[in-house]
């Protein structure tokens, strides 16, 4: 589904993985964007006119985003604060002499990246190898040899909403949509250097300033890398990639899961994409012996192998080494790095400052050994009363969720049936997973941060095909225990809430139950409740893709939902941008039942300090203090244009379809929240 509950990336950083408001148009461009990136509410601003603005005024007035980042939250600061811990804890392992083979390992990569001299002095000999065997394609075979043998596992297009690879596909590896019993590769859009195929084709001024600003990207890493001609190259690959974004799917029809589900045999490819030697791209990439494949995007692998026979090798080769380079460049010499960042930076971000080293050490620490990183963090800031705790909250949620479920008078028994099974026989796992990764084989060196990164890719790679031989494992995690965020696994019927977002603002033990149910229940509500949002109602308990509805509760259910998407497509941060409900409708229904849950499962359980008005405002205000955000514009166009998550403001805004709130705060008609008992929306 997503990263299921918001895309915020931590210590993982950009390595791995990853919901809104409807008013009048005047409001939401006035106060979306204001809001958002800067301007605290004023004094006498009401609940009901402005409960973003209201619940964070102070927290908007004290708080600049930092120079490093494009965006900046509660998230992001606990994530800070999770990555100084860490960072102490590969330290202190670095200079124990007794510290175990695993934390020595993580301790040499993250030491490795750190060791900038090192890497200056070994300038782009790193690179001559790799493009060497670039350099050798003389053929299409080998052309499709070379482009196979560079995927990996870097998409998960369900749990993480990650589409985004420089690879010409992305391979995930996962249970089929039809068959939960059997692992089979998932093969997925990819070879952009952009985020979308959006800034590619979209015609308008910002779009088309971007789009120069990456050829004079393209062109620079190439002169960087010692090629001559830079800028003529840069044209052909920026044209290559265009063609490439042509036959890209949009997110909005990457979000429907029925476009995905396309099973080809390895015969099928030849026919179905011609213009590839699919024998050896295959075989290349360590999938020759697989007859199934998950095509989730088909126009783009027929749109690909069309343009690997159209376009001549001198440009394939080209365009691969630039993005060899391209995605290696931090662990190239200083020059190379601070080029990626002036543009996905600057340009693309708006971000005005690089992050310190030790920040994109970790990062890439983090992407190369999660897990490993994940036990050091957990066997010293995940207590044991803090999991127990957790894990009653999720029991009450659930109930919650069940019982809002009996009470739907709109669905069939036979379907009321089976969805109180999906709850039932979820899976939760809290804090970290029932089994940590191994890294044993993973080859890290102390003094080699390229060769590094470049190995633990490869190593992941390995694993990941691995599971093809493997029974689908239900308890997987997909995050790492260190990561601030959660996520549903629909396949799986599984929830997973990594320690780091269990504690403040989003779970603090010293909090009321009021706080601590309006923060980290809704989180937990969400997770839930995506298993019943328009992609997750979509698969049965047992994670197959099937339609377990009656036809007139799936009518009724479409018909609510696009209340949904009508409300938060009317928001508009721009004037010349507004939200996108559709692609964000499967947020904005989690966070709306999940909200809807956690505030039953806190009256149910919170006895008779549950009952009050002052209880129900401190429920709200939790909520809407753990969404507090800040954003530059470029990020938050970004965000907009390609994140199935509404910017954080808006996700606050989901108040407004509660009935409770209004009490709570004594919102009335003529406030610019304020929405009519029969205009407010209900799913769940």
């Amino acid at each position: 589904m997503k990263t299921r509950w918001t895309p915020v990336k931590t210590a993982i950083a950009l390595a791995l993985c990853g919901a809104t408001f409807a008013m009048t148009p005047g409001f939401a461009a006035e106060q979306g964007a204001a809001a958002t990136q800067a301007k605290p509410a004023a004094a006498t601003m009401l609940p009901g006119d402005d409960f973003f603005a209201w619940a964070n005024s102070e927290w908007l007035a004290s708080t600049e985003i930092p120079a490093d980042r494009g965006a900046w939250s509660s998230m992001h600061a606990l994530a800070d604060e999770t990555n100084q811990r860490i960072v102490k804890l590969i330290e202190a392992a670095g200079a124990d002499k007794a510290a175990g083979a695993e934390a020595r390992k993580v301790a040499d990569f993250y030491n490795a990246y750190m060791n900038e001299a090192a890497i200056e002095a070994a300038g782009a000999a790193p690179l001559k190898p790799h493009l060497a065997r670039i350099e050798a394609i003389k053929s299409r075979t080998d052309l499709a040899r070379v482009l196979g043998a560079s995927l990996r596992a870097d998409v998960d297009p369900l749990n993480a909403t990650n589409f985004e690879t420089e690879n010409l596909f992305g391979v995930w590896i996962n249970q089929g949509l039809n068959e939960p019993g059997r692992n089979v590769p998932w093969l997925l859009q990819g070879g952009l250097g952009m985020p979308d195929r959006a800034y590619y084709l979209d015609n308008n001024p910002k779009m088309a300033e971007l789009r120069t600003k990456y050829q004079q990207h393209i062109a620079a890493m190439l002169t960087l890398a010692g090629f001559d001609k830079a800028e003529e190259r840069a044209l052909k690959i920026f044209a290559l990639e265009s063609e490439l974004a042509q036959s890209h799917a949009s997110r909005e029809e990457s979000a429907d899961i029925q476009k995905a589900n396309n099973v080809w045999t390895a015969k099928d490819f030849a026919s179905k994409a011609p213009g590839m030697d699919w024998k050896t791209f295959l075989s290349a990439a360590g999938l020759g012996k697989q007859d199934r494949f998950q095509v989730y995007h088909p126009g783009a692998v027929t749109g690909a192998a069309r343009q690997v026979m159209a376009t001549d090798i001198g440009t394939w080769k080209d365009y691969l080494a630039f993005h060899l380079v391209n995605q290696y460049a931090n662990t190239l010499p200083k020059a190379f790095g601070d080029q990626r960042f002036a543009f996905y930076g600057k340009a693309l971000g708006g971000t005005p400052q690089q992050s310190l080293r030790w920040k994109r050490a970790l990062s890439a620490t983090n992407g190369a050994m999660d897990d490993a990183v994940g036990k050091l963090y957990v066997g010293k800031y995940f207590p044991a009363e803090n999991k127990a705790r957790i894990q009653q909250m999720v029991g009450n949620i659930k109930d919650a969720f069940a019982r809002r479920i009996d009470k739907l008078d709109w669905m069939a028994p036979a379907t009321r049936a089976q969805a109180k099974e999906k709850v039932r026989t979820m899976y939760v796992g809290i804090g970290y997973p029932d089994k940590f990764k191994s890294y044993e084989g993973l080859q890290v060196s102390p003094t080699d941060a390229f060769g590094n990164v470049i190995r633990a890719q490869q190593f992941h790679y390995r694993q990941q095909l691995a599971k093809l031989s493997q029974k689908p494992d239900r308890s997987e995690w997909c995050m790492p225990p260190q990561l601030v965020n959660a996520v549903n696994l629909p396949m799986q019927n599984a929830l997973n809430f990594p320690a780091a977002i269990l504690q403040p603002p989003f779970f603090d033990p010293q909090a009321s139950d009021a706080a601590n149910y309006g923060a980290i229940g809704s989180v937990i509500g969400h997770e839930i409740s995506h298993s019943f949002d328009d992609m997750g109602a979509q698969f049965d308990a047992q994670g197959r893709l099937r339609d377990w509805w009656t036809k007139e509760d799936l009518a009724h259910f479409k018909a609510a939902s696009q209340k949904l998407v009508e409300q938060y497509s009317s928001y508009k941060p721009f004037e010349d941008l507004a939200l996108n409900g559709q692609l964000t409708l499967s947020e904005n229904l989690s966070d709306l039942a999940g909200l809807a849950a956690a505030y039953d499962a806190y009256k149910l359980k919170g006895g008779e300090k549950a009952a009050t008005q002052e209880a129900d405002r401190e429920f709200f205000t939790g909520y809407g203090r753990a969404w507090r955000t800040k954003m530059r514009e470029a990020s938050l166009r970004r965000t907009v244009l390609t994140d199935g998550h509404a910017p954080a403001q808006y996700r606050t805004y989901t108040v407004r379809n509660l009935d409770a709130w209004y009490d709570a705060f004594g919102v009335k008609p003529g406030q610019k929240l304020y929405l009519a008992p029969q205009e407010r929306v209900r799913v769940w």
